[in-house]
């Protein structure tokens, strides 16, 4: 029998936090649990449907990014061990297993902090428009999923609802200050060469992603999720080839799907086709056996 997605906890014992379009949150005291659900969300709406396990692949992806990357920058990571968490958190371990983190608390940013490596999405529609990517110039004649001369930092806002919005460095300095601004955009940078680097020589291309920042007692650490096919744009190595949308390991073929449904992207979202939630199921489970096998 197909496996369930679990699209919601249900954990009465414990104080929900915040139930986000994937994450659900619960306060601890002194820490916080993060579970990430099977929900998935595309043009800013929560579809009807989950894909059964991504939660369990994208804590497995976090914890390896995050183990992968601490030599960089620390994180708010503390464990993934049901049995470390404590709390009184096993009776829920059908819901909980392999899908929870036990973080720090952290006062976290209210910037997006993406990487571009390529020229895709937003990007490359920006692009298109004006020769510039959140402000910053490319050359001419660059062509959709080229490589770019050298990896470039487009930040923007944190919206609660609705679509996010570039912004320039200059913007980031003034919401939170220059030592900060430079801070996340240099290590975000270092960190994506990195796992850009590491992702390849197993096949997978890092187009672009997104890290969160977060504030631990005055450090900068990286909070929410790293490096997972939810807030990265993964393509197959062997298939690339610059001038069309290349092959995915994300998201990216669920909104594939959606534009081509004819929805118009007002909510409700609707459900997903049986053969679009599994073939969505077997490109994450694809992108966490390369990445970590």
């Amino acid at each position: 029998m197909a496996t369930q997605a679990l699209i919601e906890t249900d954990l009465p014992s414990l104080k929900l936090f915040n139930r986000g379009k994937v994450r659900d949150i619960y306060d601890l005291g002194e820490h916080l649990l993060i579970i990430a659900s099977d929900r998935i969300s595309a043009f800013d709406s929560i579809l009807a449907n989950g894909i059964p396990e991504k939660g369990k692949i994208l804590t497995a992806l976090s914890k390896f990014w995050f183990d992968f990357t601490d030599g960089i920058v620390k994180n708010h990571l503390i464990t993934t061990d049901l049995a470390e968490i404590g709390s009184g958190i096993e009776q829920y371990a059908d819901q909980l297993e392999g899908r929870s983190m036990l973080v720090k608390k952290a006062d976290v940013l209210p910037v997006e902090c993406v990487v571009r490596g390529y020229l895709a999405g937003s990007g490359w529609k920006d692009y298109v428009a004006g020769g510039k990517v959140s402000g910053v110039s490319l050359p001419a004649g660059l062509r959709q999923a080229d490589c770019l001369p050298q990896p470039i930092f487009t930040p923007s806002t944190k919206a609660e609802s609705g679509h996010d919005i570039a912004i320039s460095q200059a913007e980031v300095e003034n919401v939170i200050g220059k030592d900060a601004a430079d801070h996340i955009r240099v290590k975000s940078i270092e960190i994506y060469v990195a796992a850009a680097a590491y992702a390849l020589e197993r096949g997978i291309i890092i187009a672009d992603t997104k890290f969160e920042w977060g504030s631990d007692n005055g450090e900068l650490i990286l909070v929410d999720e790293i490096l997972t096919p939810d807030s990265s744009r993964f393509w197959d190595a062997e298939g690339y080839k610059p001038g069309a949308s290349p092959l995915s390991f994300d998201k990216q073929f669920v909104r594939d799907y959606l534009e081509a449904s004819g929805w118009d992207k007002e909510p409700p979202a609707p459900a997903l086709p049986i053969d679009i939630v599994e073939k969505t199921k077997e490109k994450y489970r694809e992108a966490l056996d390369r990445l970590t096998s």
